[in-house]
């Protein structure tokens, strides 16, 4: 999307990166969306994402406007797995001031460096009761790969995970 630029995020975008996870979990709660809660995502989790597998910003207009994480493996939901996939998760967006179409853009970023590591797949999950981030996802061209009866959240609750998946022409 022209506009819309991004870069990995270092040591000193922890702090925004907290702040866009709040927003985006406490917009969900306002929303009836029963996700993501604020401040279960701290600097120390973006650390560690960074560490283990990559953060993206998204930027315009010199701001930051969103972000996601880009796995290399993802056992909990997906299992053990050939390298044959990147796996994308915490897609957010800042509402107040991302263009139309920010979401989007990162997946089709986060889909080309799938594809530019030599992985043929994008995958991703969705809590199976948020029915919109679903349709969300099929719109992007993600079909049904499964369902996981339960995943374990940072704060020990559980919950059922939809498996979304995109071939890439890898």
């Amino acid at each position: 999307m022209k506009g819309i630029t991004f870069r990995l995020a270092g040591e000193a975008d922890l702090a925004a990166l907290v702040a866009l996870y709040d927003a985006a979990a406490r917009w969900m709660e306002a929303n009836g969306i029963e996700q993501w809660k604020p401040g279960a995502k701290g600097e120390e989790h973006f650390r560690l994402r960074q560490k283990e597998g990559e953060v993206w910003l998204a930027e315009a207009a010199s701001r930051r406007v969103g972000a996601f994480e880009l796995w290399w493996r993802d056992e909990p939901a997906w299992g053990p797995q050939p390298p044959e996939a990147g796996y994308v998760h915490r897609l957010m967006v800042d509402r107040g001031w991302a263009p139309a179409g920010t979401g989007r853009a990162m997946l089709a970023h986060a889909e080309r460096r799938i594809a530019a590591a030599g992985r043929a797949w994008s995958r991703l999950d969705c809590v199976s009761s948020n029915s919109r981030l679903r349709s969300y996802y099929e719109a992007a061209g993600y079909s049904l790969a499964g369902e996981q009866p339960w995943k374990e959240g940072d704060d020990g609750s559980r919950y059922a995970v939809t498996l979304l998946e995109k071939r890439l022409g890898v």
